[in-house]
């Protein structure tokens, strides 16, 4: 009995003594590549001289695939990001700090009902959409009308487009989120965790959105801008698998809210546009986990 009780206790030592045992006190740091889908959305533009509602809007994303431009440090800002800063206060509980750069942007070619009143000056080119719309259906790079016509009787297909729309530089979902972990290497019947160990995370997140927002409307001039323009909330789940101690490799599934109510869309300081939707990503991070 002595001999079986000493023996347990030193193996019980021994798994105190692993790395991976205990995660309170560690900091980590990753960096990744993500995909994305929006729900459609009902975008309205204000300005002095307009206001109307761009209705079920559709976005996607701009992925860059696998490419160099990842780890080259010009470019980062180039293709979808996302960077993680955390710290585990207790073994179980980590809160991070980081920046999704997702990327929004409006289909082109879209046709999309459209509700609101335009009266630009005559003297400016986007003055040819002038008037009053009641669920018109307009193609939104083109700016034709499907039905109907303008007042003023000019084609529209001779004038600029009607709306070019994204967050491109992106879409920058800043934010803190607290997340768990467990250890379920166990289930995998693996033998030496500080060589390889498997862990189920799942967390929740809430930050602020700061678009550079791209856009052309109604024939004004073009805008991209950095602007703080609403807030998010996001929830995730995924999978960490740690390799000797130190580095790892994250799968993440996370989506969320956004509602931005002051979006930069022209030079003026009258125009600006609002949206909320719904968004998915699919992560894939790489890392590294170590106490100071």
């Amino acid at each position: 009995m002595c001999f079986a009780v000493n023996t347990f206790a030193q193996e019980e030592i021994a798994i105190q003594d692993k790395y991976t045992a205990h995660n309170k006190g560690k900091f980590f740091i990753s960096w990744g590549g993500n995909r994305e889908s929006y729900s459609k959305s009902d975008v309205t533009f204000r300005g002095k001289d307009y206001e109307f509602t761009v209705q079920d809007m559709k976005a996607h994303d701009k992925p860059k695939g696998w490419n160099v431009d990842y780890v080259n440090p010009s470019r980062m800002t180039i293709p979808q990001t996302n960077f993680r800063l955390g710290y585990f206060f207790s073994d179980h509980y980590s809160v991070t700090i980081g920046v999704d750069h997702m990327k929004y942007v409006m289909t082109q070619n879209q046709i999309a009902k459209v509700n609101g009143n335009i009266n630009l000056p005559v003297d400016e080119a986007g003055s040819i959409y002038n008037g009053e719309y009641i669920n018109r259906p307009v193609d939104m790079s083109l700016g034709g009308a499907k039905e109907g016509g303008y007042s003023n009787g000019i084609t529209p297909a001779n004038g600029p487009a009607f709306l070019m729309y994204e967050h491109t530089d992106g879409l920058n979902y800043v934010n803190t989120e607290v997340a768990r972990f467990d250890d379920v290497s166990k289930w995998f019947k693996l033998p030496n965790i500080d060589k390889v160990q498997i862990n189920l995370t799942e967390g929740l997140g809430a930050g602020i959105l700061y678009p550079k927002t791209n856009t052309t409307l109604l024939g004004k001039e073009r805008h991209d801008d950095f602007h703080i323009s609403g807030y998010g909330l996001s929830a995730k789940a995924g999978l960490n698998v740690t390799f000797y101690k130190h580095f790892y490799i994250q799968g993440e599934l996370k989506g969320g809210y956004i509602n931005m109510q002051d979006i930069k869309t022209t030079t003026s300081s009258d125009d600006s546009a609002s949206q909320d939707f719904f968004f998915f990503q699919r992560i894939i991070a790489f890392g590294g986990i170590f106490r100071i």
